[in-house]
């Protein structure tokens, strides 16, 4: 999607919203009807990572008043005042429409449900392609079968990349012991010869494309995927993964702290939130927008809506302190430049 400018402008008929968000995480068509309806402008604005997100909120140096953080990082952004309060008067098709599941999930990084709205949830799992495997992939070990070389995508996230190897050696996803953390990057460094390549949203293309056999993937890539693609299959590993969530929040010191909610709960209304489905593909934890669903087969995903019951050591992302992330990030580079 194109950036939206004006930041120096004063804004439709009601004023502007300023949004930071994932690529390609939005309809457009959705922010054209919330202008129309609300003669409120929205400038636009995205980013790739939590981690390349978060320093330019913490410094100011662009005012947002709407940001998208996955789990982990609303925690830490909550620890470092950095979020306001949301007033769910202004908000009411959040309390409305999400169901409650995904409100008890988000406590496990905003304990109170009170600087975060749920926008889209899913997993981390290994996209394969049937026709370049053996066996069905189970397992994050296949990961480190040497006739896979040459044909494994990982993600380039620090987070993620460690979940895989800390989930293949029975550790938790949020461990901060120094051995088990030297375990895992011994794991990713041992990996490494055998990846293809460390990616983002490449992985995508590059698994529709035949370009590579085995990926680690979130769930809503491996819907649009499937759409491209017949010969791919989306599986949750044996060992356990991580269970995500990315939710709107409103910055502390937003220039635009009414207009901020009036757009997230634009986004939680059932017909926008299906909207934002269909275009992006990641699950909404939107339960009136899920019932508007026609495709009965992607209403009944096991991949868009999984029975989590059936899976086990599944965890969400927490925020691990400053030590924490500086520990990881020395453990990562040491892996990436290995």
């Amino acid at each position: 999607m194109a950036l939206m400018t004006g930041c120096g402008s004063k804004g439709g008929e009601n004023g502007q919203v300023i949004v930071y968000n994932w690529g390609e995480y939005i309809d457009p068509d959705t922010i054209t009807m919330f202008e129309e309806e609300t003669g409120i402008e929205v400038v636009y604005d995205e980013f790739e990572t939590n981690e390349i997100m978060y320093p330019k909120v913490e410094s100011g140096a662009a005012e947002y008043d709407v940001v998208c953080p996955s789990d982990y990082m609303i925690s830490k952004m909550i620890e470092n005042d950095l979020l306001a309060e949301l007033n769910f008067e202004n908000i009411p098709n959040a309390k409305a429409n999400i169901g409650e599941q995904y409100w008890e999930q988000s406590k496990d990084f905003d304990p109170e449900n009170k600087y975060s709205v749920p926008y889209c949830w899913g997993t981390v799992g290994i996209l394969y392609n049937k026709t370049m495997v053996d066996e069905p992939i189970t397992s994050w070990a296949q990961l480190w079968d040497e006739k896979y070389a040459d044909n494994i995508l990982m993600q380039d996230s620090v987070r993620d990349a460690f979940m895989v190897a800390e989930k293949l050696n029975g550790f938790s996803m949020n461990t901060v012991d120094e051995s088990e953390l030297q375990i895992a990057k011994e794991s990713l460094i041992e990996q490494k010869p055998l990846v293809q390549a460390y990616v983002i949203d490449q992985v995508r293309d590059k698994m529709i494309g035949n370009e590579a056999a085995i990926g680690v993937i979130y769930s809503g890539e491996a819907i649009y995927t499937q759409r491209e693609n017949p010969d791919l299959e989306y599986v949750i590993p044996e060992e356990g993964t991580n269970v995500w969530i990315n939710s709107w929040v409103v910055l502390k010191n937003a220039p635009n702290k009414e207009n901020a909610e009036k757009f997230i709960d634009f986004m939680c209304r059932p017909d926008i939130a299906l909207k934002n489905f269909e275009y992006i593909t990641y699950s909404t934890p939107n339960d009136a927008a899920r019932e508007l669903i026609e495709d009965e087969e992607i209403k009944n995903s096991e991949i868009a809506f999984p029975d989590l019951s059936q899976y086990s050591n599944l965890e969400t992302f927490v925020y691990l302190g400053e030590e924490g992330d500086a520990l990881y990030n020395e453990l990562w580079k040491e892996v990436k430049s290995y």
